[in-house]
């Protein structure tokens, strides 16, 4: 009787606990943290140095690169436009990199098929920039995010049959020093190679670091039920070829981040969409992230490097902007696992193949709300033994109802006694009061697994089902899913016998409202799931119920 006891309260609390973080906040609410000024100072003792004639020299990083979010400085002076079938681009020709993204193919929301959702963007209340260079010592010319480059067209457009388009800008130094910035394109890939170019035409040689970085203006909105984009962790997150990391700002106010490691990136995410930055090199790269004012900074810094006389060095990047499309992450840094920022949590060992399995019916039935239905039908055929072992319990303890009653008038005084009672019958009949409640156990990693999914699956983002279901990433806008679960709840608990114990009949009564009301805020993909569930369950135990009431 315990057993059951704890199995109906674990069921109750689960829910409860996914109603939670459904609610409330991912992060820490955030501390004020006093930031003296727009720019880090790096001790000279820590500066890195390259070696020279013997001698170290050294390559004092530029630490102001943080543009201020005041309209004279954040306002490009001549943007170049990009368009591709799937992005569309701004490059700031003070600087020659992106500072501004649109993804035509993801609108905002299903009412404005016409406003693409923004990424990087130099407005100063919606800031986020990629900044690209190399930097040298204080007094070395250098071609910089702060420098202007040049391009022979204002606007570039992948079109015809082109699979790619190359887009070049140039530098020009003094001492014969000069750069380029080539970015390339590609047809229906969100991810876009850089590669930076720096050509020493002087006598000497030139010490240099190259480096990437982004800057986004910190988002402090907190969580909504009403949004599910709110759902999703947002900011900053770096990977260092082994762990990935979600970045508190508030944490970055008080203590700045930095690793020395290889084959990672850096990125900044929000819910189903972005911006990564992947050095293609294997070598050791410093990582940063800080905040500064408002904003947070992450960069990638190459190690030393010198540039002798009449020669080059390139140091290639993969950047990415966009959709988290799970074949694309991979395909853009194999083996670096930037597929990480689709956040399934702690099931992600259950939540991935249930994202290939969805993806795989998909591809057949072109329908999300009909793959959740097939899916999950396929998930109870594969416990269908499990289930039925349980469900012919339960409807052998269905038909032991008016025993069980005469046992509780007998020994309602003496609980201790009615407990001996019930548990001899329940041995004598070889009927596991327990078995009921272990369907439900099954399927709760399962529920969490399809939360995460359709949380963080942009795939499913905006996906249609079938009449008033218009978007399965979202709550039900009419409600009729929850109440459909919470009526097929309701006949589900007829189909099975009360508990003896009143408790426990009470907490089963409340149940399926709770549910219902849980449920109602929770994306229309994962209550349909759920609904589904419950009526395979229902057909399972009313033909389970009739089989056994024939045996007898």
């Amino acid at each position: 009787m315990d057993r059951v006891r704890f199995a109906l309260w674990f069921s109750l609390l689960a829910m409860i606990w996914v109603s939670y973080i459904t609610w409330t906040e991912e992060n820490r609410p955030e501390e004020a943290a006093a930031v003296a000024d727009d720019s880090v100072a790096i001790p000279e003792s820590d500066l890195p140095t390259v070696i020279e004639d013997g001698s170290s020299v050294p390559v004092i990083v530029n630490t102001t690169e943080l543009v201020e979010p005041a309209e004279e400085t954040t306002t490009p002076g001549r943007l170049i436009r990009v368009e591709t079938d799937v992005l569309d681009v701004y490059i700031n020709l003070d600087g020659g990199d992106i500072v501004r993204a649109d993804v035509p193919d993801y609108p905002v929301d299903k009412a404005n098929p016409d406003v693409a959702v923004r990424l990087l963007d130099y407005a100063p209340d919606n800031q986020w920039i990629f900044q690209t260079g190399f930097v040298s010592r204080p007094d070395a010319p250098a071609p910089t995010h702060q420098e202007t480059f040049t391009a022979d067209r204002d606007s570039y457009t992948l079109a015809g049959g082109a699979d790619s388009i190359e887009i070049l800008l140039a530098w020009s130094g003094p001492d014969g020093l000069s750069a380029e910035k080539v970015y390339t394109f590609k047809r229906g890939q969100y991810a876009i190679d850089l590669e930076l170019i720096v050509r020493n035409g002087g006598q000497e040689v030139w010490p240099t670091r190259a480096y990437a970085q982004m800057t986004r203006l910190h988002d402090a909105s907190g969580r909504s039920f009403l949004n599910v984009d709110s759902y999703s962790f947002t900011g900053p997150v770096l990977y260092d070829g082994d762990k990935y990391d979600k970045i508190d700002f508030a944490d970055l106010q008080g203590q700045s981040v930095d690793q020395i490691v290889s084959n990672g990136w850096l990125a900044s995410i929000q819910h189903h969409f972005l911006g990564a930055i992947v050095p293609v090199t294997e070598e050791a790269t410093t990582y940063e992230a800080r905040a500064v004012n408002e904003n947070y900074r992450l960069r990638a810094l190459s190690p030393d490097k010198t540039v002798a006389a009449g020669s080059e060095l390139r140091y290639p990047l993969k950047l990415f902007i966009g959709p988290k499309l799970q074949d694309q992450l991979s395909a853009a840094a194999p083996g670096r696992e930037l597929k990480l920022t689709v956040d399934y949590g702690v099931l992600t060992v259950l939540s991935q193949p249930l994202f290939w399995l969805l993806d795989f019916v998909h591809g057949w039935v072109k329908n999300w709300g009909l793959s959740i239905i097939l899916v999950t039908f396929l998930i109870k055929l594969a416990f269908y033994k499990l289930t039925a072992a349980s469900g012919r319990s339960m409807a052998k303890m269905r038909k032991l109802g008016p025993r069980m009653k005469a046992l509780q008038e007998q020994h309602k005084d003496d609980r201790e006694a009615l407990s001996q009672a019930m548990m001899a019958m329940y041995k004598r009949e070889k009927v596991n009061p327990a078995a009921g409640c272990l369907p439900i156990l099954i399927q709760m990693p399962f529920f969490f697994a399809f939360y995460w999914v359709l949380i963080e699956s942009v795939e499913m983002r905006q996906a249609p089902f079938a009449l008033w279901i218009t978007d399965l990433s979202v709550r039900d806008p009419f409600f009729i899913l929850p109440l459909l679960m919470g009526g097929a709840m309701l006949f589900q608990m007829r189909l099975n016998p009360a508990p003896p114990d009143p408790m426990q009949a009470k907490i089963m009564q409340i149940m399926p409202i709770m549910f219902m009301a849980m449920f109602a805020w929770f994306p229309a993909g994962l209550v349909l799931y759920w609904l589904t569930n419950t009526a395979i369950s229902i057909a399972q135990q009313w033909r389970i119920n009739t089989l056994v009431a024939r045996e007898s």
